[in-house]
């Protein structure tokens, strides 16, 4: 019997800024035997451990967006396995490009990119060895390995910045659309209540209720139920049991103290030029007050988000450090020269030095120490607990002979309570099967489980006897709700002979501005959108979540092109649209490449890679 492990990848990378395919990937062995990759593009292969790391990585996106788990069968049938594969070909046509015409890197710049990122450095923004060498283990790299694929990265970067980096969107096209956008409407509204309509809902029958109950039992159906006893032990069932004695603690603190240091920072953005002479001019600009930092960064084709370093020490700014520093309070210093080229530097906020005593991060470092003492103990306790299983020992005998908890759940696919809050449980749980022997599994914090489905309860409707009041009420809402919309639509038909909503005798409200997809704490978005799909003095009715709405679009207030919110909106439709344009054109280039080059799929091997994830 094995331990099947589910650790969950905690590391993140960010490269550079136009790196369009990016290195994601979870955790996954490699796949072994004579089939070394599922295609190439001429000579570039794309290889069986890329596709799976992607594969997974877009598994474990979706999940993440959904709230459970993805199967690859339902990737296949959403077409996401073919997205990922058709994102590899394209990543392999721009390294096949970029092979032919000789764009490279050499080791200083792949140096400075490794050093860059994040996830490899320690508390006080340096490289750390051991990070990376640890980080790297993690995601099932080597050293040569990543190194050799983030060279191939960085080469395909170049090769994209020359192809599209200066691609802009007309400005035409950005005015049209940031007038759409910018656009703002005055209207009336009301909403119709029961208070409202001329005849009140009258009490339903008993065969008015039962009609109901049988037309919509799937209401009244409890959802199946998966019967599930359990064993499971975690880091703080045990940590009562932990004693840290206070020389280790202090060890522990003296071994992070930079985290405990941390250097004075600043809040920082920046925009590099091309050229000193570029950035000397837009430095000139500032001073004279004929534009903003956002306005430089606008024509840079770049929004403040671009810009943004976020919270830097001295160290971490390089040549920029001692100027930026030297600063007193929020302004702009510059150009100075980097390692990528010219450039300004805004620091708007000084955050201070920051020291956290032993007594202060006592209570932190105990409770970490005395949970990854427990996390160690049940690790050093799972061959005994897997032997135990192994040889026939239930799950109440786990619980009596070991620091194992018992319990039973009632497990639905809503439950979320207890153990259930867990993945891997729940995992599990969707799917054991009667008779199933329990093996042990492990939980995110180090725990670990084992369960038995005793018995499987199927959707079952509850008696009407017993749901009568639920039933009631439904019933209730839905006439309701077929009321409100008739006198709603007698509302609609009386203004559109010449009434104004305020005299149907409806509670009316008026905005006398708001934006196309706005927010108004008092007004239901889909009465928002119904405003901006109405004509000008046309009234309408909708229904939201079982409330009906009567509106009037009162006029159409025009975008103010010269308004500072107008003029951000249009820096960022235009830095939007000409990302598009960008992807577009990189996009024809691939597919010119894959059709010059040779496109090659193994299907074989796509499908051998597909079925180790199911």
């Amino acid at each position: 019997m094995k331990l099947r492990s589910h650790g969950k990848s905690v590391v993140v990378w960010i490269l550079l800024a136009m790196l369009i395919l990016g290195l994601g990937g979870f955790g996954l062995r490699s796949f072994s035997g004579q089939i070394k990759s599922v295609g190439s593009v001429g000579d570039t292969k794309i290889s069986v451990d890329e596709y799976a790391r992607a594969l997974r990585q877009e598994m474990q996106t979706r999940s993440q967006q959904i709230g459970q788990p993805v199967t690859m069968a339902q990737m296949r049938a959403s077409g996401l396995d073919q997205q990922v594969l058709g994102r590899l070909i394209g990543q392999a046509a721009l390294s096949e490009a970029a092979s032919r015409l000789g764009v490279s890197v050499g080791d200083e710049q792949l140096q400075k990119q490794i050093f860059d990122i994040q996830a490899f450095q320690n508390a006080s923004g340096k490289f750390d060895r051991e990070t990376y060498k640890f980080a790297l283990r993690q995601q099932g790299y080597s050293e040569t390995q990543f190194e050799a694929q983030l060279r191939g990265d960085l080469a395909r970067s170049i090769l994209q910045g020359a192809i599209a980096g200066g691609v802009k969107a007309p400005q035409e096209v950005i005015d049209a659309y940031t007038k759409y956008v910018g656009e703002h409407r005055a209207f009336t509204w009301a909403e119709i209540t029961e208070g409202d309509l001329t005849t009140p809902v009258a009490k339903p029958t008993d065969e008015e209720l039962q009609a109901y109950y049988n037309d919509h039992i799937d209401q009244f159906t409890a959802p199946e139920t998966r019967e599930i006893t359990y064993a499971w032990l975690t880091p703080e069932m045990l940590k009562d049991k932990v004693k840290i004695d206070d020389a280790t603690l202090k060890a522990e603190y003296q071994r992070r103290i930079d985290e405990f240091q941390q250097p004075e920072k600043r809040l920082v953005e920046r925009l590099v030029y091309p050229s000193m002479d570029e950035a000397q001019a837009a430095k000139d600009k500032l001073d004279a007050g004929k534009a903003s930092f956002a306005d430089l960064a606008k024509e840079r084709g770049l929004s403040l988000d671009d810009a943004d370093l976020g919270d830097v020490s001295k160290a971490q700014l390089g040549k920029a450090g001692d100027a930026v520093f030297a600063l007193k309070e929020p302004g702009v210093v510059g150009p100075i020269d980097t390692d990528l080229g010219p450039a300004l530097f805004k620091m708007n906020a000084i955050i201070d030095a920051q020291t956290t005593t032993f007594e202060q991060a006592r209570e932190e470092l105990a409770g970490e120490a005395e949970t990854d003492m427990a996390r160690r103990e049940i690790s050093s306790e799972t061959e005994k607990l897997q032997d135990m299983l192994a040889g026939g020992a239930t799950l109440e005998d786990m619980a009596k002979e070991t620091d194992m908890e018992i319990g039973q759940i009632p497990y639905t696919a809503d439950s979320s309570d207890g153990i259930a809050g867990y993945e891997e449980f729940r995992k599990a749980a969707d799917a054991a099967q009667v008779g199933d022997y329990p093996e042990l599994d492990n939980l995110s914090d180090g725990g670990v489980f084992a369960l038995r489905l005793d018995k499987v309860v199927p959707p079952t409707p509850k008696p009407f006897d017993k749901v009568k009041d639920e039933v009631a009420t439904a019933w209730h809402q839905d006439q309701l709700v077929k009321a409100e919309e008739a006198r709603a639509g007698e509302v609609v038909r009386a203004l559109e002979g010449g009434k104004s909503l305020g005299e149907t005798g409806l509670l009316t409200t008026t905005v006398p501005s708001i934006a196309r997809g706005g927010f108004n704490d008092e007004v239901p978005p889909q009465v928002v959108s119904k405003v901006f799909a109405t004509e000008p003095g046309k009234p309408a009715q909708v229904t939201a979540k079982g409330k009906v709405y009567v509106l009037v679009t009162d006029k159409v207030i025009p975008a103010d092109m010269n308004d500072s919110d107008t003029k951000l909106i249009s820096g960022q439709v235009g830095s939007q649209l000409s990302q598009a344009l960008a992807n577009d054109l990189l996009t024809f280039y691939a597919n010119a490449i894959e059709s010059e080059a040779g496109l090659s799929l193994d299907n074989q091997a796509v499908t051998a890679v597909q079925s180790q994830m199911q």
